[in-house]
């Protein structure tokens, strides 16, 4: 780490809640780190216990090194569990706040929530013969429905596989053919920036070359005239007309706690997504408690978790957990810059959104933009703030913590895994201190280390993250893939690899370094991206860095970095030395960019993540590859003309 960044923590180190927070926080007391390792079997079934159980389980843990089973013979629905539990006590309560992108504002309380999800679980069920096991895909917008999909499909013990809707035609078919779904649902189309995603025409081109398992397509209509669609006779049914002459009354499926709740695809080292199988009550215990315990979740919380339930996050911190804990959530269709810079602080203002859980890349995005669209708008009613998807550098942080929080809002640096399933490493807000950049301690009940490459333990110091004891979220496997579960996650050590590289401080603290595949290799030297990248952003002019390798005849691997200049600064060669001069006095010689290229964005996902593959293939000067996924596929062009003009000046 350079000295630079290591000042920085060193400096702003004891970063605490406020006294009020820490009083009224949900977990005051540090016994339950001590409470939770003595007895980490008692600690969970006691997290278990605060579900609604039909049947409970005969017992905690049973494990065979990689397949656990938690809770084994206990019976529960999840929907149950986020809707039923809440209609005594809170069926007049809002559940969901949604906000479209054009301004449209629907509301659903605990008790009209439960109605629709009973409704479409008994049209899936009578109408359309969806059982027990069945998968059913859920290719759709960020509006209601999507939610309702989902707890739709756990009522009834469909096995949901959300396709997150900016993926391709083909991307679509593949999960839909490997998950072998009997159903799809879908919607005639999407808005983002102004323009609509034609999502039901991307249905149809997957569908086109045969998916034969697929029997029949709900389509919601939520872009309605705008979008002119195809309907399939047979096949494709309109969503609100199948179900408008439903009960509200659906029966759920009493489900065996090692079912599986869903499958989620994500990437991996090779071309095929891994369908990472979740069960429904080891994952839902997870999701409750953690919930509960980072996000310091009152009865009275605003709650907005930005991601798209596309995403993992999504899963567990916009639907299963937040629901489950009978809270008010925030759900938000379009982008954080449409139609101007200041939709979340507008959002935030509108909705007295008491808890905010976001991306570094969305953070560092709103640095560049500036604070004049913060400003205008009160975001007093704040007092929690969260971060998710990568690690988040010291700047960032510290900005995020005074400008957005206003300095009173303690900071949860949240790291986990889709295969996770839930929260592994942070702090608890009422208890630990705040280190900028570090995401902080195991959650109670998590047991993690940082291993050599030999598995033994680094106690001070760099390495590869691991999870060392089975947890009730953790992935099931891969669907139709025993041995890729067994070679991607449990080939290299005894324990879990997390395929993350972290360092670990004397308290105790991770730094997640971020994928081990992103370490670069100079002349010998193993270089962590994110360490290049923390020392760029620590520049001025810098609001957001990407690196990565390019091939070098004499160092194997050299470095390029890829950046974003905040508003007003301009590229000139004078800046490409002095950011150059700032990563070798930050780092050394050693870490010293082949080149510096200078965009007005990156490819980015539209949950926000930064797509690396493309900028190695642009450095590596191969086809830039599929850009369906990307909210900004027109960058990439920028982008290429930039590395060309910026890589032969460089030369």
């Amino acid at each position: 780490m350079s000295d630079t960044i290591e000042s920085l923590l060193d400096e702003n180190r004891e970063y605490i809640a406020s006294d009020h927070f820490q009083e009224n926080a949900q977990y005051q007391d540090e016994s339950i780190y001590e409470t939770a390792s003595r007895d980490r079997l008692a600690f969970w079934e006691k997290k278990a216990s605060d579900l609604a159980w039909f049947k409970k389980w005969n017992s905690v843990l049973e494990w065979s090194r990689p397949y656990a089973k938690w809770f084994d013979g206990g019976q529960l629905n999840a929907s149950v569990n986020c809707l039923d539990v809440h209609l005594e006590s809170r069926k007049n309560k809002t559940a969901i706040i949604w906000e479209g992108e054009l301004g449209e504002v629907r509301s659903f309380t605990y008790e009209s929530l439960a109605k629709q999800v009973n409704k479409l679980a008994y049209t899936m069920r009578q109408t359309f013969g969806v059982k027990k096991g069945d998968r059913v895909t859920l290719y759709m917008p960020m509006i209601p429905e999507l939610a309702i999909s989902v707890l739709a499909c756990a009522r009834i013990g469909a096995i949901h596989s959300v396709v997150f809707g900016g993926f391709s035609a083909d991307s679509l078919r593949d999960r839909i053919e490997d998950s072998q779904s009997k159903l799809l649902i879908t919607a005639d189309g999407g808005y983002r920036r102004g323009e609509i995603v034609p999502l039901k025409d991307i249905t149809d081109s997957a569908l086109s070359k045969g998916c034969p398992s697929l029997e029949s397509v709900l389509v919601v209509s939520h872009v309605g005239r705008e979008a002119r669609i195809h309907m399939t006779e047979g096949r494709d049914y309109d969503y609100h007309d199948s179900i408008a002459d439903a009960p509200h009354v659906c029966e759920p499926e009493k489900m065996e706690s090692e079912d599986t709740l869903f499958i989620l695809y994500t990437s991996g080292t090779t071309g095929k997504p891994k369908g990472i199988k979740h069960s429904t009550g080891g994952y839902l215990t997870h999701a409750k408690y953690s919930t509960r315990a980072v996000f310091d979740l009152n009865d009275d919380d605003i709650y907005w978790c930005t991601a798209d339930i596309g995403w993992i996050t999504g899963h567990t911190y916009l639907v299963y957990g937040p629901l489950a804990n009978g809270a008010t959530v925030v759900m938000y269709e379009g982008s954080p810059d449409y139609p101007d810079k200041d939709r979340f602080w507008s959002i935030i203002d509108r909705h007295n959104v008491s808890i905010f859980y976001t991306a570094p890349t969305a953070i560092r995005a709103f640095m560049k933009w500036g604070d004049e669209f913060i400003t205008k708008h009160d975001l007093s009613s704040l007092r929690l703030l969260g971060t998710v998807g990568e690690p988040i550098n010291p700047e960032a942080w510290i900005w995020y913590h005074d400008v957005i929080g206003g300095g009173n809002c303690p900071v949860v640096d949240t790291w986990w895994q889709t295969e996770t399933g839930g929260i592994m490493i942070t702090n608890l807000p009422g208890l630990n201190v705040m280190k900028p950049g570090k995401a902080g301690l195991p959650l109670p009940g998590i047991s993690a280390a940082v291993l050599d490459q030999n598995g033994q333990p680094v106690t001070h110091g760099g390495g590869l993250l691991s999870l060392t004891e089975p947890w009730p979220s953790m992935l099931r496997g891969v669907w139709g893939d025993d041995q890729r579960y067994i070679d991607t996650y449990w080939s290299k050590f005894n324990t879990y690899f997390a395929g993350d590289g972290a360092t670990i401080d004397e308290d105790g603290y991770y730094m997640v370094l971020g994928r081990v595949d992103d370490v670069l290799n100079v002349a010998g030297h193993r270089i962590g991206t994110m360490e290049v990248e923390s020392a760029l952003v620590e520049h001025k002019s810098v609001a957001e860095a990407a690196v990565v390798g390019m091939p070098d005849d004499i160092k194997g691997q050299s470095i390029l970095a890829f950046v974003i200049l905040k508003t007003g600064q301009h590229d000139t060669p004078e800046l490409h030395a002095e950011l150059i001069q700032q990563v070798c006095d930050s780092i050394g010689p050693i870490a010293k960019p082949r080149a510096i290229v200078c965009a007005s964005d990156l490819p980015k996902t539209r949950s926000g993540k930064i797509m690396r593959r493309i900028l190695r293939n642009i450095a590596e000067n191969k086809e830039v590859g599929d850009t369906t996924t990307l909210g900004n596929p027109a960058v990439v062009a920028e982008i290429v003309v930039s590395f060309k003009a910026t890589f032969q000046a460089a030369l």
